[in-house]
């Protein structure tokens, strides 16, 4: 089943942000590394995975802008569910991991004037997992990670 633009889900250390999440990716890339034993080399070389996306901007105690305050430099666990299922199965799998949270790069605060009444103010995030993310296919979402 392919995956659709307006589904996705998003749990980090147990909260559901998807309300506040416009972009949500699972990104892979070489690690820079200079060390690499020939077991990796031989699999394709050493990964890093991270989470990035982007959210709205809330000071609300409850908001993952807020979360990042609280939590930064803490490894918590995440759980993608791009199909927005309550339970996974082999058709609709999640990812699982766990994150570092870090301040984000560049804007995190404030941002472009506009006229229009529903826009918000939006930040980016990137959080690197402590491995490669896991394939969820059974279990519930909200008590997947």
């Amino acid at each position: 089943m392919r995956v659709g633009t307006r589904l996705l889900k998003l749990l980090i250390d147990g909260t559901e942000y998807t309300a506040e999440v416009t972009k949500c990716v699972i990104n892979s890339a070489a690690a820079d590394s200079s060390l690499q034993t020939f077991a990796a080399a031989a699999n394709g070389g050493v990964r890093v995975y991270t989470l990035q996306g982007t959210a709205i901007q809330d000071m609300a105690s409850t908001s993952l802008w807020a979360k990042i305050f609280s939590a930064r430099g803490k490894t918590v666990p995440v759980v993608v569910n791009p199909y927005g299922v309550d339970t996974f199965t082999e058709d609709t799998p999640g990812y699982e991991g766990n994150v570092v949270i870090t301040d984000p790069d560049g804007d995190f605060l404030g941002g472009q004037a506009d006229s229009t009444v529903n826009k918000a103010q939006l930040f980016n995030f990137t959080w690197e997992f402590d491995g490669e993310p896991t394939l969820i296919t059974t279990g519930n979402f909200t008590t997947a990670a």
